[in-house]
């Protein structure tokens, strides 16, 4: 499995938001606040915006006026299917040992 590293939520979520097209650091922010109500500061965004283009997860796109957008990679792509791949992994064994305690 392709790791994301420590700051797997961040990055998840930016991956995710990312997956539906390329988005600008403010269209990140509203869009991850609208599906996962979570919002990420600017500094924990940006933090986490370089650190997945430093690994190759996310590519800068050309300047829209003084707005940068990032988009999604082909590595951010399979990464985020393995993390994808292996969260549905985890919640199916505890979904099977939930029910086995009849829960």
């Amino acid at each position: 499995m392709t790791s994301l590293g420590r700051y797997d939520n961040p990055g998840v979520l930016i991956l995710t938001s990312l997956v539906s097209g390329p988005k600008h650091g403010y269209a990140l922010t509203k869009d991850i606040e609208s599906f996962s109500g979570v919002r990420l500061t600017p500094g924990t965004l940006y933090g986490a915006l370089d650190r997945l283009e430093e690994r190759g997860l996310i590519e800068a796109l050309p300047a829209e006026s003084r707005r940068l957008p990032y988009q999604l990679s082909n590595d951010g792509l399979v990464a985020l299917r393995s993390y994808h791949d292996s969260l549905s992994s985890l919640t199916s064994a505890l979904g099977t040992r939930l029910r086995g305690l009849g829960a």
